[in-house]
């Protein structure tokens, strides 16, 4: 009998760009993939000499031009495959840190790639793809604690 050898799990990072909205609702931003154009968090590969939650925060700055203050404690993480140049797929996990946006650029990096649109966190969850990231969102828009730790985050920036 011969075993089957898993691939393994490669680490990435993302940011959760959130914001209260002028009627005190949490928003989540979001981007497009650039691929098909799926509803995605701003994530990406750790980076050589970053903290995760640096790179995070960068990459939420090049994919949504979303600039703010990040937590450097993830607020969960989730799974999905990514598809590769070369059409293979490679099995990620997404380690995702909240991040209280105080402003959004209207130039940055990637804005002739991807649109960028800000959700609740219910209706977030129902647009993506990943179901892990589904249920953290829901669970954002669902627990309190979730949403009060981003507060005091908000408050202490």
């Amino acid at each position: 009998m011969s075993k089957v050898k898993e691939k393994p799990v490669i680490d990435q990072i993302a940011a959760l760009p959130v914001h209260w909205d002028k009627n005190g609702k949490l928003r989540v931003l979001m981007v497009t993939s650039r691929d098909r154009g799926r509803w995605v968090m701003p994530k990406g590969w750790q980076m050589d000499g970053a903290k995760p939650w640096q790179a995070a925060e960068i990459e939420a700055l090049e994919e949504a031009g979303a600039v703010g203050f990040i937590s450097n404690t993830p607020i969960g993480h989730y799974h999905y495959d990514k598809r590769m140049d070369d059409g293979t797929k490679t099995r990620c996990r997404v380690i995702l840190y909240p991040m209280v946006v105080e402003k959004l650029k209207r130039r940055w990096k990637e804005r002739k790639q991807r649109k960028r649109h800000w959700f609740s966190a219910r209706k977030a969850s129902k647009l993506v793809e990943e179901k892990e990231l589904s249920t953290l969102l829901r669970e954002v828009a669902e627990k309190k604690k979730m949403v009060a730790m981003i507060e005091d985050m908000r408050r202490s920036a």
